[in-house]
C-alpha cells in the first residue's frame, strides 16, 4: 500500500467495477419493471439480486472516492480531499468532469435511500426518484470520459463503449415497453369502464318456490358451482330464456348472500310469452343463461328512507332493506290489491315490526295516501310500482329525494313529433336513422356492438355514452338529469334535440 501506483490502480478499477455494476442495475431494473422475465415472474431471488447489484454498486463507488482521497499524488499535486471529493465545483482539478461525478453520487445515494424507504413513501415517489438512475448513469458516462487518466486506451474505450451501448438499450427498452403497458392499461381502463353486454352466466333452476298467488320464486345457481357475481342493491337480472325471449327481473334477498340469485316472477295476465313459460315451462334442473346484473336503481346512503312498494314491486326493495344495517332509520309501505297476492309480506311483518304498513286493498277501503306521505316526509323515498303510483309520487316528491324504478315505462313521446337523425359512432360508423325507426335498430341491423332487451326504455341494456349532440329522452331508466350528468342515453327509445349525434359504447 506504499507503492504511489497502489491507489491510482485501486481507483480505476472500483471505478471500472462500480460503472459496470450500476449498469448491471439499471439493466436488471428494468427486466423487473417490463418483466421481461415474467416466465419466472418476478421470485424473490430476482429482486434480491437486484438489490445486490445496487448495494455493490454503491459500496465500490465508495471505494473509488476513498482511494482517490488517498492518493498521495491528488493530495500532494492537486490538494485534493474531501470539500474537492463531496462538493461539486470546489476542485481546480478538472472541476465539471469531478462536479458531475458528485452529482451522480448523491443521486445514486437518493435512490438507495428511497429504497430502503420505499414502504412508508407513496410509490408515484419512489419510482420517479428511481427513474434518476438513468441520470445516474448518463452523468457517471461523461464523468469517466472526461476525468480519467487511461481513457485513450483501448481496453478502457471497448469496456466504456459496452456499458454506454448496454445503458441506452435498457432505456430504449424500457420507453418502449412501457408506452404499450400505458396503452394496454388505458384500454383495460376503457375496457372496465364499458358494460360487457355479451357476458352471460349459466345458472341452473334451484328451486320454484310460490311466493304468492300468481308470483312464483326462482332460485338461480351458477352452473359450475361457484359464486354468482357481486351484485349491489336494486340491481335487475336479464333471463335469456330458452323461447327465445328476454325479461328482466328485479334481484330479491341479501346481495350478501353470494351463493345463487333470486327472483320473484309475477304471471302477468297479458304476457308475450316471458312470464308464462317462466311459469309454466321452467323447471327445476334447467340451465339458462342469464346476463351480468345491472343497477340503475341504487341505493343512496341517507340517514332516513321511506320505501314505497306497489305489488310485485316490492322485489325491487327487499335486497334493499336487507342491505341496511340495524341502526338505520327506514319504513315501508306495501300496497296490493289482497295479501294473497303480494310476496314476502308476512316475512316482512314478522321480522321489522313497527317498521313495515300493509294496505291491502280488499281488507281496507279507501285509496292509501302514499304520495301525501311521501310529500310530507323529510327521507328519501324509494318506490317501484305501477305507472299509477308512479306517476302519483313523481307529482308529490321533489326529485332531489325520490328515486323509482318503472317495471312500466311511463308514456313520454306524446306531443313529439319524432325527427330523422344522423348517428356518428367512432370507430364504427355513420348511420342514418330515419323518424319511424329507432336508432338501436339502425345500429343493431348495421352490426355495431350494442345490445338491446327490454326495447321500451326500463332496463337500461343498450346504454350508450354521448359524446356529441343533445340526446331528447324518452326513457324511463333514470331521471333526465342523471342521464345528462353521466353522459349517457337510451337509444332503444329516446331520440335527439340535434341534427346529429356522436355516440361510443
Amino acid at each position: 500500500m506504499t507503492d504511489p501506483q497502489f491507489w491510482w490502480y485501486v481507483s480505476r478499477a472500483s471505478a471500472i467495477v462500480a460503472w459496470s455494476l450500476l449498469t448491471a442495475t439499471v439493466l436488471w431494473g428494468v427486466l423487473l419493471s417490463t418483466r421481461v422475465l415474467r416466465a419466472a415472474d418476478n421470485p424473490a431471488w430476482l429482486k434480491d439480486l437486484h438489490r445486490y447489484l445496487s448495494g455493490t454498486a454503491i459500496v465500490m463507488t465508495l471505494v473509488h472516492v476513498g482511494s482517490l482521497l488517498l492518493d498521495p499524488y491528488l493530495r500532494d499535486e492537486t490538494g485534493f480531499g474531501p470539500v474537492a471529493a463531496l462538493v461539486p465545483f470546489a476542485s481546480e482539478f478538472r472541476p465539471l468532469p469531478l462536479a458531475l461525478g458528485i452529482v451522480a453520487l448523491y443521486l445514486m445515494a437518493a435512490v438507495a435511500l428511497s429504497s430502503l424507504m420505499m414502504r412508508v413513501i407513496p410509490r408515484r415517489a419512489w419510482k420517479a426518484m428511481h427513474f434518476a438512475s438513468y441520470a445516474v448513469v448518463a452523468l457517471v458516462a461523461f464523468h469517466a470520459a472526461f476525468a480519467g487518466s487511461d481513457t485513450g486506451t483501448w481496453w478502457y474505450i471497448m469496456v466504456s463503449t459496452a456499458l454506454i451501448v448496454a445503458t441506452m438499450l435498457a432505456v430504449v427498452v424500457r420507453q418502449v415497453v412501457g408506452s404499450v403497458a400505458a396503452q394496454r392499461q388505458r384500454a383495460a381502463e376503457r375496457a372496465r369502464q364499458v358494460p360487457q353486454r355479451n357476458e352471460r352466466l349459466r345458472v341452473v333452476v334451484a328451486e320454484r318456490l310460490p311466493l304468492a298467488e300468481g308470483v312464483l320464486g326462482l332460485r338461480l345457481a351458477p352452473e359450475d358451482g361457484g359464486p354468482v357475481p357481486v351484485w349491489a342493491p336494486g340491481s335487475h337480472l336479464t333471463l335469456h330464456l330458452p323461447n327465445g325471449l328476454e325479461r328482466q327481473y328485479s334481484l330479491c334477498g341479501d346481495p350478501a348472500d353470494r351463493r345463487s340469485f333470486d327472483i320473484a316472477v309475477q304471471l302477468s295476465e297479458r304476457s308475450a310469452g316471458g312470464s308464462r313459460f317462466v311459469h309454466e315451462s321452467l323447471r327445476v334442473g334447467e340451465a339458462i343463461e342469464v346476463g351480468p346484473p345491472r343497477n340503475h336503481f341504487e341505493l343512496e346512503p341517507a340517514r332516513d328512507y321511506l320505501f314505497i312498494a306497489g305489488g310485485i314491486g316490492i322485489t325491487a326493495l327487499t335486497s334493499m332493506i336487507a342491505s341496511l344495517p340495524a341502526s338505520r332509520h327506514w319504513s315501508l309501505v306495501y300496497l296490493g290489491r289482497s295479501r294473497r297476492s303480494m310476496p314476502f309480506v308476512n316475512l316482512l311483518e314478522s321480522r321489522y315490526p313497527g317498521r313495515v304498513r300493509v294496505h291491502a286493498a280488499d281488507e281496507q277501503a279507501g285509496r292509501y295516501p302514499a304520495a301525501a306521505e311521501a310529500a310530507l316526509s323529510s327521507a328519501q323515498v324509494y318506490a317501484c310500482g305501477p305507472a299509477g303510483l308512479m306517476d302519483e309520487l313523481t307529482a308529490a316528491v321533489p326529485a332531489e329525494r325520490l328515486h323509482i324504478e318503472r317495471f312500466v315505462p311511463a308514456d313520454r313521446a306524446a306531443g313529439i313529433v319524432v325527427q330523422p337523425v344522423h348517428v356518428q359512432m367512432p370507430g364504427v360508423g355513420s348511420f342514418q336513422v330515419p323518424a319511424d325507426r329507432s336508432i338501436l335498430d339502425v345500429l343493431e341491423d348495421a352490426g355495431a356492438p350494442v345490445t338491446g332487451s327490454c326495447r321500451k326504455g326500463v332496463c337500461g341494456t343498450c346504454e350508450l355514452r354521448v359524446l356529441g349532440g343533445t340526446p331528447l329522452h324518452l326513457d324511463s331508466v333514470t331521471d333526465d338529469a342523471a342521464k345528462d350528468a353521466a353522459g349517457v342515453m337510451y337509444p332503444c327509445v329516446s331520440r335527439a334535440l340535434s341534427p346529429e349525434l356522436s355516440l361510443d359504447l
